[in-house]
């Protein structure tokens, strides 16, 4: 089996509601930013460095939560062989509200929490959400 290894950003902005930053991929998915490891890269590194790639969101608009990192892992299949993909998620903050998506992408929009459970593709970025939002609450 293959491994692969990425990092992203889970992206939100507050006025009066606290809102999250998703990707619609091409596949049909709605996401986060995130991409692969590059080689002499840490984790950080790469998430920010797409994030910038994939919105247009530059290392100074955004900032990092300390304390908040969540590592998801799945299986799927690639052409002819498995691939076992293991995503660290960043949670940044960003006022930013325009986003320059890549080619990469079709769409983008920010949600409110309950709206981005709904929209979310996968379980396992609901979990990453869910994981943010209880951080947030917690460190109001």
């Amino acid at each position: 089996m293959k491994e692969e290894r990425s990092a992203g950003v889970l992206v939100f902005r507050e006025d009066d509601v606290r809102e999250y930053l998703l990707l619609h991929y091409p596949a049909g998915h709605w996401d986060y930013p995130k991409g692969h490891i590059e080689s002499g890269e840490v984790t950080k590194e790469t998430a920010l460095r797409e994030l910038e790639e994939e919105t247009g969101i530059q290392l100074e608009d955004v900032t990092l939560i300390e304390g908040f990192d969540k590592t998801i892992d799945y299986t799927y299949r690639a052409r002819r062989y498995m691939v076992h993909k293991e995503v660290i998620y960043y949670l940044g903050k960003t006022d930013k509200k325009s986003i320059d998506i890549s080619n990469e992408h079709q769409d983008f929009i920010w949600l409110p929490y309950e709206e981005s459970m709904k929209k979310l593709t996968f379980e396992n970025a609901r979990k990453v959400l869910n994981r943010a939002e209880i951080f947030l609450e917690k460190h109001k």
